[in-house]
């Protein structure tokens, strides 16, 4: 019937007394999860993107330099563990169309660390929705030795023209019910994150980057809270990445 509601099933193949218990949910019912639990990060990009300006210095954002041409802020979660940190840079002669390109989940888990082993999409949900799987080596950086990844990608474009990407890990449960753990692997969370790209009318496009990450593991808070601010300075090698890109004429001459 319409009305009723599919419960997922709990996956209790792996009995090992450690195991995440994993969730077994239709495409469908993964759709409607996602696109509920994508609205408020959607709205908390947005609002990250309009504070701090024209005075407004009262949502928690607190500034905490300027490096070339790029803001960086950070805010304390609301569990009070880890900050979540804020880039914000204008980028000049370079449209939101351009940018929009290399925002996304995969370039930026490029940017984060090159020993990116394995970044691939599990499931498109829908056209502006994807399942990803981000995996990271054993030479990675502490912060994201052995972890993996299983975040959910929605894309809007809002009707002032403003392109929002939201990123976030997807609950344990439904992560492993989709793609079970390696044995050596640390399931890492990335909690509300994400672009907000707005276009301004000179061609050039304000781009607003947050993350908000907990890699688990035995890792020191400070030590992730410190790590975390150097994730939001990708925005300048993404611009040169899209930059690149655009340079690079279609191929419309078969010789």
């Amino acid at each position: 019937m319409e009305n009723k509601k599919e419960m997922p099933t709990v996956n209790s193949s792996s009995p090992a007394p450690c195991s995440t218990r994993s969730w077994s949910i239709s495409d469908d019912s993964l759709r409607r999860f996602v696109f509920f639990a994508s609205e408020s990060c959607i709205q908390d990009l947005l609002s990250a993107s309009d504070s701090n300006r024209a005075g407004n210095g009262n949502d928690g954002w607190k500034v905490l330099a300027f490096e070339d041409g790029v803001e960086i802020s950070k805010r304390r979660s609301g569990s009070g563990s880890f900050h979540a940190f804020r880039s914000r840079w204008l980028l000049k002669s370079v449209s939101t169309e351009q940018f929009i390109t290399v925002a996304n989940a995969i370039d930026a888990a490029k940017q984060w660390d090159s020993d990116l082993v394995e970044a691939r999409y599990i499931k498109d949900l829908d056209e502006n929705l994807s399942i990803i799987r981000l995996r990271f080596g054993e030479s990675a950086k502490p912060v994201f030795r052995n972890r993996e990844f299983i975040v959910y990608e929605r894309r809007e474009t809002m009707d002032d023209g403003t392109l929002v990407v939201a990123v976030a890990s997807l609950p344990k449960e439904i992560a492993a019910g989709l793609q079970p753990k390696q044995n050596n692997s640390i399931r890492g969370l990335l909690l509300q994150s994400g672009w907000v790209v707005e276009k301004l009318d000179d061609d050039s496009c304000m781009v607003t980057y947050v993350v908000q990450m907990d890699p688990a593991g035995w890792l020191p808070k400070f030590f992730v809270n410190r790590f975390n601010t150097k994730l939001v300075m990708i925005i300048e090698d993404l611009w040169k990445q899209a930059q690149a890109c655009s340079a690079i004429p279609s191929i419309t001459d078969p010789s």
